[in-house]
């Protein structure tokens, strides 16, 4: 694929995901993650080719004008959108597969010290959403969606939606039908379990606060000696 036609695609793939992007034109002047994207081209290119400081030194800068964080030995596939970009970060070990979409807050980012891999494989058609982590040499399967603020330490199977800190799956995508089907979510469950006791406990609480409330002024109004009409010695 020639690089005008990847180019191409990856305005297109952005007019596609982006409802307020309205022309090419636009893309192209003022989108942050199609100029990280370039700029990652040309890095990425150097960096493969053996030159030293210059791969690095243009991501620097394109970190300075786009707020996104992506180190040039990073693999990333065609189609690549990052919506608004601000604090995504993708590290050197990172592999990106294509029509893949971030949005802002994004990190793709490694535990280990060693020069191994040491960053996530996100395969074809992922989404991952605002502020979510995705840490380690994990691998996320296509068309699986991270939700935003998750927090992604294990392998996530294809079509899967991962929520929460740590992630866990909660739905699968069907890809005979497109149908989402839920799964079960025993911590969810749980704590609208407990939602459930605390509103009982509250209600019991004012049914007896309203019961003694009551007694209280029953007793004073029958008290012995200052009942309505009797004689006062």
């Amino acid at each position: 694929m020639s690089l005008l036609h990847e180019i191409h695609d990856d305005i297109r793939a952005t007019l596609a995901r982006d409802p307020a992007a309205r022309n090419a034109a636009e893309v192209v002047l003022f989108y942050p993650g199609f100029h990280a994207r370039m700029a990652h081209r040309l890095a990425n290119a150097l960096y493969r080719s053996g030159v030293p400081l210059l791969p690095r030194g243009i991501m620097h800068f394109a970190r300075f004008v786009t707020g996104i964080e992506i180190h040039p030995g990073a693999t990333i596939g065609p189609r690549f959108f990052i919506d608004h970009g601000m604090g995504v970060v993708i590290g050197e070990t990172a592999e990106i597969g294509a029509d893949v979409t971030l949005y802002q807050g994004v990190t793709l980012g490694g535990t280990s010290t060693r020069r191994v891999k040491r960053h996530p494989t996100l395969r074809d058609n992922v989404v991952v959403g605002a502020g979510a982590k995705v840490i380690g040499a994990v691998e996320v399967g296509e068309n699986a969606r991270i939700g935003a603020g998750s927090v992604v330490v294990t392998n996530v199977p294809a079509n899967a939606t991962v929520v929460g800190v740590p992630g866990h799956i909660v739905a699968f995508r069907d890809d005979s039908n497109g149908v989402l089907q839920r799964l079960p979510d025993p911590e969810w469950e749980r704590l609208n379990d407990l939602d459930r006791k605390v509103q009982e406990m509250h209600d019991l609480v004012e049914h007896l606060e309203e019961h003694m409330t009551g007694l209280h002024d029953g007793h004073h109004e029958t008290a012995p000696g200052k009942e309505r009409g009797a004689p006062v010695e």
